[in-house]
């Protein structure tokens, strides 16, 4: 599935099929907007994002060795904030500086009358993860998520 909203910038989010579990990837023009994009796609497989409002901001930081791990962390740290706050995501912002990840997550409480959760992630893993530059232009950051 990919985002029917892509943006001019090229930022846009996809899935792809691994057995039991789900891949997540993110593509923008910049690191910070994959990041944003994966995210996105991380949502995207529980519901809709378009249902999801920006009601309540909630800051992540994360600090890693390199841009892999940085992505596992990121993606770990706002399912982390999604559970343990019963909340969905579905808007992001992104500031990488070396080996630090600053970003803000905006979105609402679970209400499943509205949301009908498809899936509950578990972790983003390390299978498949990649970060760097897309073949095509900009950048692409993608994983695995034990769903």
């Amino acid at each position: 599935m990919t985002d029917p909203t892509e943006q001019a910038s090229g930022a846009r989010w996809s899935h792809f099929p691994h057995g039991a579990d789900l891949g997540v990837c993110g593509m923008g023009m910049t690191r910070a907007a994959a990041f944003e994009q994966v995210a996105l796609a991380l949502f995207a497989a529980i519901t809709d994002p378009a249902d999801i409002r920006p009601v309540s901001r909630v800051a992540i930081t994360c600090r890693a060795p390199n841009d892999a791990v940085l992505l596992v962390d990121w993606l770990n740290a706002l399912i982390y904030e999604a559970v343990t706050r019963k909340m969905l995501f579905g808007r992001f912002d992104v500031r990488i500086e070396g080996g630090e990840l600053r970003g803000e997550a905006w979105g609402e409480p679970i209400d499943p009358s509205r949301h009908h959760p498809a899936v509950e992630p578990k972790g983003a893993t390390f299978t498949e993860l990649r970060v760097g530059p897309s073949p095509i232009n900009g950048w692409i950051a993608q994983c695995v998520v034990d769903v």
